[in-house]
């Protein structure tokens, strides 16, 4: 693996050597992709289906780097308070209180006390801008779709200038940026404004020649013609009209349950009765009939014996 401190990574090759070494197997457009945002000091947008591996990529970057990972999980109506920080209004009454008992009158002095940062609950977003020991931090704001525009707005400062506003106390900014993925799913449009202050790359399904080098950097135990006719099934179920394909997560969980049954091929009966870990949807599961699992796995084998 990569020596850590070489940050940041002096070519394209090595960072794609720094993924792969923590167990992350990026093509070439990625790992430029990732380069730039590392040498250039800039958020990166990764958008895409779910399960292809975005979030993954922030998890091996910060264990590649031997830095801390800070999550943001993103949902429908997610604010500041949650997000950034907010005040310990508890302890903040437990104070006033006290200076009053005390006989303390000045308002102000009073003020200044209760905002200050002994009261400050830190968020995500404000963690992420703490100094670290070991570097800057990695932080991951996931699925960033499912939040509204509101709070893409508040990102926007984070994100330019890696700072955080508090009206009571001031402006906090990282001594040094900490390394930002943002994910996506794209259930909804990501506002330009957003855009334009990340590099952006969309990640997509993988070719069956990347799927299988993932199946075996991952799972490493599962034997190799397994490995060839999971990926090669997969791939072909990819190309069914389904409401939901398959990500390479359930490639994973696929391959991991046909071990875990013994299992050194993959039959008609043994698809069908563990499709549900492929699929998450019983339409796709009922479309996914008998005679079509036969011809899947027929065209499995095609693919498997003209793979190289």
């Amino acid at each position: 693996m990569p020596d850590p401190a070489a940050f940041p990574p002096a070519s394209i090759d090595a960072t794609a050597a720094l993924l792969t070494g923590a167990g992350y197997v990026p093509d070439r457009a990625l790992s430029t992709v990732v380069h730039l945002a590392l040498r250039m000091g800039r958020p990166l947008l990764l958008e895409g289906e779910a399960g292809v591996g975005k979030t993954e990529v922030a998890r091996t970057l910060a264990k590649a780097l031997g830095r801390r990972l800070i999550r943001l999980q993103c949902y429908e109506g997610l604010d500041l308070a949650a997000a950034a920080y907010e005040w310990n209004y508890a302890a903040q009454m437990i104070a006033i209180r006290l200076s009053e008992a005390a006989g303390e009158s000045d308002k102000a002095s009073i003020a200044s006390d209760v905002f200050s940062e002994r009261y400050l609950l830190r968020r995500p977003l404000l963690e992420a801008l703490s100094p670290d020991p070991a570097g800057p931090p990695v932080l991951l704001i996931d699925e960033l779709d499912r939040t509204d525009e509101a709070f893409e707005a508040f990102l926007l400062e984070v994100l330019s200038e890696f700072q955080i506003t508090i009206p009571e106390l001031g402006t906090v900014k990282a001594a040094a940026p900490p390394i930002i993925i943002l994910t996506s799913n794209r259930t909804r449009e990501i506002h330009d404004a957003l855009k334009r202050r990340c590099l952006y790359h969309w990640v997509d399904y993988p070719t069956a020649e990347r799927e299988l080098e993932i199946l075996r950097a991952r799972l490493p135990h599962v034997g190799e013609a397994l490995s060839r006719q999971v990926v090669a099934f997969v791939q072909a179920i990819r190309k069914e009209d389904l409401f939901k394909v398959p990500g390479v997560a359930e490639t994973l969980d696929w391959a991991t349950a046909l071990v875990e049954l013994d299992a050194v091929a993959v039959d008609p009966a043994l698809a069908g009765d563990t499709l549900g870990v492929l699929l998450k949807y019983q339409d796709d599961i009922a479309k996914t009939d008998a005679p079509a699992i036969t011809r899947l796995l027929a065209e499995a084998r095609r693919a498997s014996a003209e793979a190289p």
